[in-house]
């Protein structure tokens, strides 16, 4: 994981106000829950009087409550009542557990991941997809590190393979460039595949005009957008579960039909589409080892890998650079 960073962890629908909703993320048991006000919050789920679960106890007077000895934390994950020791007594400054700074931005839940004190006021994302957009969302896990999921939507030369049947028609197998950017912590790649006629791959400064060609992008540390069409997007948290764990949620976005009924029918038709694709790439990721990547692996890497290279060269500087 890379520290001092905003990871999306869930969608925003999860947390409902009176639950509380216990998750693992970042490889540690979590448990959220709205305040009375609405705003999420998020502890570590462990009571620190007796290791119970607080996301197997309810929301008293809008505190999570250990359903063992009736605890009350506050959402800076302080106890604030010991039922044992009567509401007159002081709570003991040690009687708490971590919190963590949560926000909430296009339907996601982001969680600060690093030290609180230093969380911005603001959550990096794809802005334009913020207002006259509707999108249908679905979610799944994948038996991989966040990592693996990630490159896998930066790999631009496994089209004609795995997708031979979908997205890969047509057998482009040669892959020109690709050229990559990147503006702060947000990396546009652009995409040129085309037929193998004996040529080699041309470099991305060959190609002309390789900017206005088809682009995609990822925004660090685990989102990502398809930008299909002007009107039409598809886009992607990677959740870290743990090591071995990553749970996808993907959106399909259009604002081409906007009347309820058929803008809800054609997101819900895209997003089953974006379905089936993924679970032609989870088929081979789920094959791959190690589960997680890193810089330097062993592989031998080719020039169509220019997305994920530079992401591992920008993940790795990011861990360097906000190191604990």
């Amino acid at each position: 994981m890379i520290w001092n960073q905003y990871y999306a962890v869930l969608a925003s629908k999860e947390v409902k106000k009176n639950h509380l909703y216990g998750v693992t993320r970042f490889g540690e048991k979590l448990v959220f829950y709205r305040t009375p006000e609405g705003k999420v919050a998020c502890l570590n789920d462990r009571c620190c009087h007796r290791g119970a679960s607080l996301c197997t106890g309810k929301l008293h007077n809008g505190h999570p409550q250990c359903p063992f000895h009736g605890f009350e934390y506050d959402s800076d994950g302080k106890v604030c009542f010991i039922p044992a020791n009567g509401k007159s007594t002081p709570v003991p400054a040690n009687f708490k557990v971590n919190s963590y700074v949560c926000k909430e931005k296009g339907g996601f839940i982001f969680v600060w991941y690093g030290d609180n004190k230093k969380a911005p006021a603001e959550v990096p994302y794809f802005e334009e997809l913020l207002s006259g957009w509707r999108y249908a969302e679905s979610h799944e896990v994948w038996a991989v590190h966040y990592t693996r999921a990630i490159e896998n939507q930066l790999d631009v030369v496994h089209l004609p393979f795995v997708h031979k049947t979908t997205i890969g028609r047509g057998g482009k197998a040669v892959v020109n460039g690709p050229l990559v950017r990147w503006e702060g912590n947000r990396m546009t790649y652009y995409v040129d595949d085309v037929l193998d006629q004996g040529q080699r791959p041309l470099k991305a400064e060959e190609v002309p005009n390789f900017d206005q060609k088809y682009s995609l992008q990822l925004q660090m540390p685990n989102l990502w957008q398809n930008r299909i069409a002007p009107k039409i997007r598809v886009m992607a948290a990677f959740a870290p579960i743990d090591d071995e764990h990553t749970m996808i949620y993907i959106r399909f976005y259009q604002r081409v039909l906007r009347t309820p009924i058929l803008g809800g029918l054609m997101v819900h038709l895209g997003n089953t589409a974006d379905r089936v694709i993924l679970h032609q790439d989870r088929r081979v990721v789920l094959t791959q080892l190690p589960k997680k990547s890193e810089l330097q692996m062993g592989e031998n890497l080719v020039q169509g890998d220019a997305p994920i290279i530079a992401f591992r060269l920008k993940r790795d500087a990011l861990k360097k650079e906000n190191a604990k």
